[in-house]
């Protein structure tokens, strides 16, 4: 007989098995990443059809199989209608269970990540429709703290050449501030300069050295030790460079450092940086999980619908 065993998950993903099943994976606080039959849930009078939808939370009974688990209960106990009834919701809350499907670990605890991902979805479900840079706001939010809980934050507070803290600079309009994504966090412009300076003047003194020497001590070898001289070859170690990915403004910069906070920037409905936010944050994650993003695209569809009635 096969063993049964009780969990309760969050759909992130459904696709189409077979004929009239689908299969499931669910986010669970006991067992971590799930993918389990829910069977005949295509059909019209299914009592599954409904609890394997996306972001449907349910108490399940499912039983181990040889290679696929199998539900065999289900009893919802909360799901997230009003995401589905607004593109930036669904596109945002589509684009948080891709992060939590690259981090999530299976077999495994994840009680935290679980919780993290509900208060989210809660946060974006209860935003009026239409408020694009709320969304905006609200999802670069998730992001932040998806990848603060995997271990993967980028450094926001210091400058990663330094270790200096950065401080916004209001009053000077051209301020900015380097931001490298293979480095992992922001970079003052003026040590990356001056890192690039110290560069150039070290390949300038390499190249003017030849490339061996003789030993200045082959003299005291006795002249009856026939031996080569000794050969030197000079060696520099060079600190790399940086690569800078994107300038941010005192604005970005002070975003990206409050979104460590337990609650979110309640100004937003006229702070456009939240875009310049989004997308840095989008690019380190692609680079960081080491895949393409794709409900994105639904968040550039939603912006540039509703950017002109923000604004």
């Amino acid at each position: 007989m096969s063993k049964t065993y009780k969990a309760t998950g969050i759909n992130l993903k459904a696709q189409a098995l077979g004929e009239s099943d689908r299969l499931v994976t669910i986010l669970t606080t006991e067992f971590g990443l799930i993918r389990a039959v829910a069977p005949g849930s295509r059909k019209h009078n299914s009592s599954l059809g409904g609890r394997s939808g996306m972001f449907v939370v349910n108490e399940l009974l499912i039983a181990k199989g040889r290679s696929l688990d199998k539900i065999t209960q289900a009893q919802t106990i909360k799901s997230y209608p009003g995401l589905a009834k607004d593109l930036g919701k669904l596109g945002a809350s589509q684009y948080l269970a891709e992060i939590v499907l690259s981090v999530a670990l299976s077999e495994q605890p994840q009680e935290e990540l679980y919780e993290l991902l509900n208060e989210h979805l809660n946060r974006l479900e209860a935003l009026p429709n239409k408020e694009t840079l709320n969304v905006l706001a609200h999802l670069a939010h998730g992001i932040f703290h998806l990848l603060a809980l995997a271990g993967l934050t980028p450094q926001v507070q210091i400058c990663c050449i330094t270790g200096r803290s950065i401080i916004p600079d209001f009053t000077d309009p051209t301020w900015q501030v380097g931001f490298s994504i293979p480095t992992g966090g922001t970079i003052c412009l003026s040590a990356w300069e001056r890192l690039k300076e110290e560069k150039r003047k070290q390949q300038d003194f390499s190249t003017s050295l030849p490339h061996y020497a003789s030993s200045s001590t082959s003299s005291a070898i006795p002249a009856t030790v026939k031996e080569k001289p000794a050969n030197y070859q000079t060696v520099i170690h060079r600190q790399e460079i940086p690569v800078i990915s994107s300038r941010l403004n005192a604005t970005e910069l002070a975003i990206l450092q409050h979104l460590s906070q337990p609650e979110i920037i309640q100004d937003v409905t006229k702070n456009d940086s939240w875009l310049s936010v989004e997308q840095i944050l989008r690019s380190y994650t692609q680079y960081y999980i080491g895949r393409p993003i794709r409900s994105a695209a639904l968040i550039d569809s939603y912006f540039a619908a509703n950017y002109d009635a923000t604004v």
